[in-house]
């Protein structure tokens, strides 16, 4: 039966393009990248090539990029990071809105219950949260302020640029749930002031099980699972 597929929104069919690279490095780049011999060197220089392609799709350095099974564990490991990085300063405060995807709302409730503060702002009824409640809301204890780009439900695509300014002159990371909106809208972490960002593969014709978190060089990165450097 034919039919037509229109939730694209949720996830895409993997492109062949993708399937036939995939297959190839399956076949060619098994070598562990951290090995000193040459199948595990080929690894490492295919996994530096493809480095280098996630960072150019958001103006990042590849050093900046870190891959992960999927946007959940990206966004995840960008918010405790934020949080951490925030509570040796003593700021234990996170700004967010009540309109994001539940890897960042449980994510956010976890760290409630570990001491945190958080403060979700609203959105309004053309589902945008405004740059100034942002700035209102942020105090000199405030760690992060968390944003998805676009919906995923809706598709509301969020003043990023204007965000992004208010924080970094008020001395707050900010992190930005992308996975909506890679593939799709133009990403520039540093246009746009972003210090941690979370895409998905499998939103713009990728395979799933694939994601990766940039991190502002500086920042340092909590590990979510110990013994697992080499991602």
């Amino acid at each position: 039966m034919k039919y037509i597929y229109a939730d694209h929104a949720a996830t895409t069919a993997i492109s062949e393009e993708a399937k036939l690279e995939m297959m190839e490095c399956m076949d060619r780049f098994y070598g562990n990248p951290s090995s000193l011999h040459t199948p595990g060197q080929e690894a490492a220089e295919m996994l530096a090539e493809c480095r280098e392609t996630v960072a150019g799709l958001m103006n990042a350095d590849p050093k900046e990029i870190y891959f992960t099974s999927g946007g959940s564990e990206a966004d995840n490991q960008a918010l405790l990071t934020a949080a951490k990085t925030g509570e040796k300063k003593g700021k234990r405060h996170i700004i967010s809105t009540a309109f994001e995807h539940h890897a960042v709302l449980h994510t956010l409730n976890r760290l409630e219950q570990e001491g945190f503060e958080v403060t979700l702002l609203p959105v309004y009824e053309e589902g945008l949260v405004r740059p100034e409640d942002v700035a209102a809301a942020i105090r000199e204890d405030t760690a992060c302020v968390s944003v998805m780009y676009a919906n995923n439900e809706i598709g509301t695509v969020q003043p990023i640029r204007e965000i992004g300014e208010i924080c970094r002159k008020k001395g707050v990371l900010f992190h930005v749930d992308a996975v909506q909106a890679a593939g799709r809208l133009l990403i520039d972490v540093k246009d746009m002031k972003i210090d941690l960002l979370a895409i998905s593969a499998h939103k713009f014709n990728g395979p799933r099980g694939v994601g990766a978190l940039y991190c502002r060089k500086g920042i340092r990165l909590v590990n979510l699972i110990e013994g697992g450097a080499q991602e």
